[in-house]
């Protein structure tokens, strides 16, 4: 699985979004500073999450972008399948399913790539915008640790050759 910049511009807008949750919308010109991310980009990703009905636009002197749901409601899978598609390595689950089937030769290989697939599509599919955001502080810098502070870590899953959990 390989996630694309879009893909990860569209994560840190995202990211921006819940971090300012229930407190108004936020101007594309804003989140486009604080993230470090190209403006022009920024409104074709942001009109792609609005069409998808996971932002809305705010209009106004106040206006800009907000999260229609919650952030706890917002999975990463969702994000990550509408701007860069399927989770697989080749195609989507649908498709390896049916090379397994198909070709014998290869089986084992292809079988490999659907575990791949089944392990990162459950940690994003449990993983929401809540999960990977806090808000940051007045004063701190982005990417910077304070003293004494952990980094956050994901739950890693470990999967036999099957995909299941063990």
């Amino acid at each position: 699985m390989k996630i694309s910049q879009k893909g990860l511009y569209a994560l840190q807008a995202m990211m921006m979004l819940a971090r300012h949750y229930n407190q108004g919308a936020i101007r594309i010109r804003d989140i486009a500073y604080e993230e470090d991310l190209p403006e022009k980009f920024l409104e074709l990703i942001l009109l792609e999450l609005k069409n998808a009905r996971i932002v809305e636009s705010v209009r106004g002197a106040k206006g800009g972008y907000q999260l229609r749901r919650s952030p706890a409601d917002i999975r990463l899978s969702e994000i990550i399948r509408l701007i860069d598609g399927p989770l697989a390595p080749f195609g989507d689950a649908d498709q390896l399913r049916s090379l397994i089937d198909r070709d014998v030769e290869h089986r084992n290989l292809y079988q490999i790539f659907l575990d791949v697939r089944n392990a990162a599509a459950r940690i994003l599919e449990h993983t929401t915008l809540a999960d990977i955001v806090r808000p940051r502080t007045p004063g701190s810098k982005k990417g910077k640790k304070k003293k004494g502070e952990e980094a956050s870590v994901l739950p890693m899953v470990v999967h036999g050759s099957r995909g299941r959990e063990e």
